[in-house]
């Protein structure tokens, strides 16, 4: 055929069409800058990521949106990547990618979609080269033959309401805002809405969302799931043949040895390794829950699906065994490895009757061998001749955790003092819980080693200057901040004490508490019964003042949903925040002591004072009044 002929054909002709995951067989190069595995792209190494990227491939006429309900590690954003750079080469037109902020879209274009481009030779040929003030291959902006890439954040209006887009990839969008505002503070909605908006103009859109989830009822990931086919994607079983979803639940492993885990499948009950994971991958597909739901297909997909040299099943065993011993974790744990939303509001599953089942086997004031230090927290109600005024104090222990680096909680006592706490009287009682002395079944005895005092109730300066009478008995002035994350507690600042309305010309060291943080550090460990201990005469309203305060969220100034402690009705709390200032006492400690030195440190202390002759004393019940000072830690 004449060449010219030829080459008239071949400018006329449609070309042959090709799926997503085809092109990027052919075409992807894996950046070293951005990549763990660079070379070339193998559709094979990730055989789930096979449907979905073709679903987006401009022949595929059936399906519009694509969610991708995903943990991490499994290659959700490098599916966007092969997206985009199959719509710039294949069938060019307009794309807008968003992400939740314009620092996270700075990341990504530097870190990902930039490395991936100049790596992938018919994309890079076809961007133009970088210049300074040249705009058209910038942070927000490429542009290229017969197409425009955008980017921008959730954050940015105008980003989201401008010009008509055929393709849309908005990447992390749980962690958009729920609201965007425009430059003059006017609620213009959902950015996710808006950005949908603009494809209305194609037919032919396609539009991808992807996001690891986040909390239960809140998640913008899981409520598109929901509104999807909702596709899991199932393993053909290395033992039956049968085909069944990878779920955590059926992973089995001896406690402490993460290196044993077997999956036990759920079809026959035989145990396999994860040697089989790379087979049963490639034999594995997807299979829609909603198969009625025609334009939008969800997928959702674990961390257990990781390819083999990425995420490990002994490493999420581990992982898991670690978030049980710091409840902090587990919340990362079940976004990021399950692909599962995380219940904020878990303390308002927590029963009485459940808690009562796990009451430990000692009594109160009963010294458990494993605790090595005494810590309080009192809370100050009334003031002045109020109603029910009073001082409740509880006493926990602290010993050291079977993970590393971590503490277990005991309560030893907790102490209800009635009295005006302007007055003197309320304060020497209290005096009589902080000189206590508890035996020890190793021998020697136990005193409180800190105290930690609120003072933002009607009796400030009276507890102000308690404590300050008692500093070098480790008693701190704490208040409750209002802000959220905010430390345990942080490093004190000085303010000054009046009596009777006088200025004195003595000072103390307040300290404030981060109260949310303890409560997300407490509840976890109370509802799973690891890591906080209570005594087998722990009464019914005990717990139901520890349970009596719920996680609740709103929208906040910034249009983004934030979570606070919020009372239950008619229910009272002081056992919760003596806990939760006992708590602070114990990291009032820390702050002077590091953690991997304060037990060895307690007990070689107590090895110490057992071998001393034990004194005569009057024993009074739970306490004894003492003159000499047990400080081990010579507060200063």
């Amino acid at each position: 055929m004449n060449p010219f002929v030829k080459g008239f054909l071949e400018g006329i002709v449609p070309p042959e069409p090709i799926t997503v995951s085809a092109w990027s067989d052919a075409n992807r190069v894996l950046s070293s800058r951005a990549s763990a595995e660079s070379g070339s792209w193998r559709t094979s190494r990730v055989p789930y990521l096979k449907e979905p990227m073709d679903l987006l491939s401009v022949e595929e006429t059936d399906v519009e949106r694509v969610v991708l309900m995903f943990a991490a590690q499994v290659g959700k954003t490098e599916l966007g990547i092969n997206a985009l750079m199959y719509w710039i080469d294949v069938a060019p037109s307009s794309i807008l990618c968003v992400a939740p902020s314009l620092d996270m879209v700075k990341r990504m274009t530097v870190q990902r979609l930039e490395p991936a481009f100049d790596e992938t030779p018919c994309i890079k040929n076809k961007l133009p080269k970088k210049r300074a003030k040249d705009k058209s291959n910038s942070m927000f902006m490429k542009e290229f033959p017969n197409g425009l890439l955008m980017l921008t954040g959730s954050n940015s209006s105008v980003g989201l309401r401008s010009a008509p887009i055929r393709y849309l990839f908005m990447d992390e969008v749980s962690s958009f805002q729920e609201s965007v505002s425009s430059t003059s503070g006017i609620e213009e909605g959902d950015p996710c809405s808006l950005a949908e908006k603009r494809t209305t103009n194609y037919a032919n859109r396609k539009i991808l969302l992807t996001s690891t989830p986040t909390e239960k009822d809140h998640c913008r990931i899981e409520q598109e799931f929901k509104m999807s086919d909702q596709r899991y994607f199932q393993i053909k079983s290395p033992c039956c043949g049968g085909y069944q979803d990878l779920k955590f639940g059926q992973l089995r492993w001896k406690p402490k040895q993460p290196e044993t885990v077997e999956y036990e499948c759920a079809l026959c009950g035989e145990r396999f390794t994860e040697a089989y994971k790379t087979s049963m991958l490639r034999q594995g597909k997807w299979q829609a829950t909603k198969p009625l739901i025609r334009k939008t297909a969800g997928f959702h997909l674990s961390g257990l699906y990781s390819p083999s040299g990425w995420l490990s099943w002994s490493t999420i065993v581990e992982e898991w065994e670690t978030a049980q011993e710091a409840p902090a974790l587990l919340r990362s744990f079940i976004n990021t490895r399950l692909s599962e939303t995380f219940d904020e509001s878990y303390q308002s599953t927590i029963t009485v009757d459940s808690l009562i089942d796990k009451l430990d086997d000692y009594l109160p004031s009963e010294i458990p061998e494993d605790v090595l230090c005494l810590v309080a927290g009192v809370d100050v109600q009334g003031g002045g001749g109020t109603k029910d005024e009073r001082l409740e104090c509880s006493v926990f222990g602290i010993s050291k955790s079977v993970v590393e680096g971590k503490e277990e909680l005991w309560l030893i006592d907790h102490f209800v003092l009635h009295g005006d706490p302007t007055q003197s009287e309320v304060w020497q009682g209290l005096d009589i819980i902080l000189d206590s002395e508890y035996d020890h079944p190793k021998g020697g005895k136990l005193k409180i080693q800190a105290m930690a005092v609120d003072s933002g109730g009607l009796a400030t300066h009276s507890v102000y200057n308690y404590c300050r009478l008692r500093k070098r008995k480790g008693v701190i002035p704490i208040k409750g901040s209002s802000l959220q994350n905010q430390p345990v507690i942080n490093t004190g600042s000085n303010v000054n004490i009046s009596i009777r309305g006088m200025k004195t010309a003595q000072s103390v060291k307040i300290y404030s508490v981060g109260g949310d943080t303890i409560k997300d550090e407490l509840f976890p460990r109370i509802k799973m019964g690891k890591g906080i201990h209570f005594h087998k005469e722990t009464t019914e309203e005990y717990f139901k003042e520890l349970t009596g305060e719920y996680k609740d969220s709103k929208l906040n100034n910034a249009r983004r949903r934030v979570y606070r402690y919020v009372q239950k009705r008619n229910q009272s709390v002081e056992k919760l925040d003596c806990c939760v200032y006992a708590y602070a006492a114990w990291h009032f400690i820390l702050k002077q002591i590091p953690i991997s030195k304060i037990f060895p440190y307690l007990e070689k202390k107590l090895e110490n004072n057992a071998k001393k002759p034990e004194k005569k004393r009057n024993l009074k019940k739970n306490s004894t009044i003492t003159t000499k000072s047990y400080d081990v830690f010579n507060w200063n």
